[in-house]
């Protein structure tokens, strides 16, 4: 048995991986098999999302007793003429006086003749990373584990967000920062939308539930204002995520059907990723390393982290909870620690699930060269470069869209 000893010694070697069998995603818990597309839906799409909820990602927060929407600002003529720019703070109350808030920053193609469709995702620090707008307002919460303030200007990560582009190509765009949600550190629990729903010791580590899942929780909240913009196409909603937010971006797509497409950037192990593979990050070395699987993922997957082959499950049978619906699953070549490979393998296995619906998965179990978009429903790339978010992401992504969507 192949057991890694410490964290930080990361497998780059594919012939020290260990040997290793993934669970067969047809296979029910009673040793039955699926064989249509009905059987899946109706049985074992459950079962395996419960393994998820159970062992990796915890319970989805319930909703709060009401939401309400208050427009904060518009810009009818933003960038340029091209868009028009809206910030939205969705408000969660509860019954017992307790609050809390989203704050949401959009973009609509200005000159777009009806409703357009939209990607939705959040992001590292605040809104006002992604662009370079003198007047957009500065979120977010963030903070190191200590809770310290790590301040970023304005406009510090435009490169993974070509807004204009994406305007051009008839996309909305809509955004929050990730700490309005649950700020990304140990004690995030207590000022993350967990403090509506528990209180005293229980929020300090609330049992069967993650990070992720609030994360998650939250772009479907955003999905939820999106879908009354009149100048919205709700039915045709992608998400997207990168890195630990990719991991989110699959984990959202899983739980809410409305997203008719699903972009998981570089989310490596935790995300596409293969658990079995030991290769690059591993569930082990995110439940120790920095401890930050101690709030990303639930305290079942903690004490399970060490021996990945002991679980029920895998990533493939996590993007195959995606199907009928379409899933592109992105790597970056010099990103080992997310393991590449196995974020195609684990794209490659899912096929059977997709099969079953009658689309088109994967055709072969070796990946495709780098720069070279394969597949059609489930689809693969592999670009140059590190681990990042980039145009030519977003080229495949809106690729995509633009089939699915029929645009």
């Amino acid at each position: 048995m192949y057991v890694q000893k410490i964290p930080w010694e990361a497998n780059y070697d594919e012939s020290q991986m260990p040997v290793y069998t993934l669970p067969d995603p047809l296979r029910c818990q009673d040793g039955s098999t699926v064989k249509t597309a009905d059987e899946w839906m109706k049985k074992r799409r459950g079962e395996l999302l419960r393994m998820f909820k159970d062992v990796m990602y915890g319970e989805l927060p319930p909703l709060p007793d009401r939401v309400r929407y208050e427009l904060l600002s518009e810009k009818r003529d933003a960038r340029g003429g091209k868009a028009i720019r809206r910030e939205v703070r969705i408000h969660l109350e509860m019954n017992n006086g307790r609050s809390h808030h989203i704050d949401m920053l959009y973009y609509l193609p200005a000159k777009a003749s009806g409703k357009v469709p939209v990607f939705v995702g959040l992001t590292f620090i605040g809104n006002h990373v992604i662009t370079d707008e003198p007047d957009a307002r500065i979120t977010g919460t963030a903070g190191d584990q200590e809770g310290n303030p790590i301040n970023r200007e304005r406009g510090f990560q435009v490169r993974r967000f070509p807004i204009d582009t994406i305007l051009e190509r008839g996309y909305a765009l809509a955004v929050a920062s990730y700490h309005d949600v649950f700020p990304d550190r140990l004690t995030g629990w207590e000022t993350s939308i967990y403090q509506l729903f528990f209180q005293g010791e229980e929020l300090k580590r609330p049992k069967g539930y993650s990070c992720i899942g609030a994360w998650a929780w939250g772009i479907s909240r955003m999905l939820d204002y999106l879908e009354t913009v009149p100048e919205i196409d709700g039915a045709k909603a992608a998400v997207f995520g990168h890195s630990r937010l990719g991991k989110t971006s699959l984990w959202a797509g899983v739980t809410d059907e409305r997203f008719k497409l699903v972009c998981v950037n570089d989310s490596g192990c935790g995300g596409a990723a293969l658990s079995r593979r030991l290769y690059g990050e591993t569930l082990f070395s995110m439940c120790n390393f920095h401890s930050i699987g101690k709030y990303w993922f639930t305290e079942t997957l903690e004490a399970k982290a060490a021996h990945p082959e002991d679980l029920p499950l895998d990533q493939h049978e996590l993007i195959a909870l995606v199907a009928p619906r379409a899933v592109a699953v992105h790597s970056a070549i010099e990103d080992q620690w997310a393991d590449p490979k196995g974020e195609y393998l684990s794209a490659y296995y899912a096929g059977p699930v997709f099969r079953l619906f009658g689309k088109t998965p994967l055709e072969s179990e070796n990946p495709p060269e780098i720069e070279h978009p394969v597949g059609t429903d489930v689809s693969y790339y592999c670009r140059n470069g590190k681990h990042d978010l980039l145009l030519s992401d977003w080229q495949h992504y809106m690729d995509m869209a633009d089939r699915i969507f029929g645009k």
